[in-house]
């Protein structure tokens, strides 16, 4: 169980909402398709409506720092049973580029690469009280493009099961080219939250608003608050 997940959630029952592509540009074809992930006709590219309403204000600040560049959608809703299908194909991954044997690996091996696993990916529950952040369709990864279309240079993939995937990974360093992936990570934690949205910890990409994750954030820097989560699983998971 992740800290998060004991904040209580008061579903707000918004509904999911297409991400527009006239206002942002969408990873063409979705990132987990491409690797083996069924939606079953479902799309990756859908947010409840406040937190795409958050999303278009982020949009316009991006426009203010840097008018040319735009927000570009890596995924956001994710059903459970995509959640699923990433973490055995995480797990699998790690495996093959290890060169081990899934199925002579022992208990204690097979936990290890899972903790590993779930340093990136929520855990795949259906549990309501515990949803995985995706799975609410207030959770969003995302990065910027430049007026080329190019992805802005973050330092690292998002995804990336290694150190360069925490946010301030060169927040200290003095190499000029590692200064300016710190400095566009920067731009996008300011236009995020500026929207108020609200960061992974471990994650450079990973922006949500209202769900649990979110509320154990905001409660981190102002206890007083005691904010819930407003969105639970949603109904189109299930």
């Amino acid at each position: 169980m992740k800290p998060y997940q004991v904040i209580s959630i008061v579903e707000c029952n918004e509904p999911l909402i297409p991400i527009p592509d006239d206002r942002f540009i969408l990873e063409n074809p979705p990132a987990y398709v491409k690797l083996g992930a069924d939606y079953h006709g479902k799309s990756p590219y859908y947010l409840r409506l406040g937190v795409l309403n958050r999303l278009l204000t982020a949009r316009e600040k991006l426009r203010e720092i840097q008018p040319h560049w735009q927000i570009k959608i890596f995924d956001a809703y994710r059903p459970v049973w995509v959640q699923h299908f990433m973490v055995d194909y995480t797990f699998n991954s790690i495996c093959v580029d290890r060169s081990l044997d899934i199925n002579i690996l022992t208990a204690e091996e097979k936990a290890s690469i899972y903790e590993e696993v779930y340093q990136i990916w929520a855990i795949p529950c259906d549990n309501p009280l515990t949803p995985p952040p995706h799975s609410t369709g207030s959770a969003i990864d995302l990065t910027l493009v430049d007026e080329n279309g190019r992805d802005i240079d973050m330092g690292g993939e998002i995804d990336e099961l290694s150190p360069r995937s925490n946010p301030d990974y060169y927040k200290n360093s003095t190499i000029p080219q590692e200064k300016v992936f710190h400095q566009n990570r920067e731009i996008l934690l300011e236009i995020m939250t500026y929207a108020g949205f609200r960061r992974h910890q471990g994650e450079w990409w990973h922006f949500s608003y209202g769900d649990q994750m979110w509320a154990w954030l905001q409660n981190l820097d102002n206890p007083s608050l005691n904010s819930s989560a407003q969105y639970g699983i949603s109904i189109d998971t299930k």
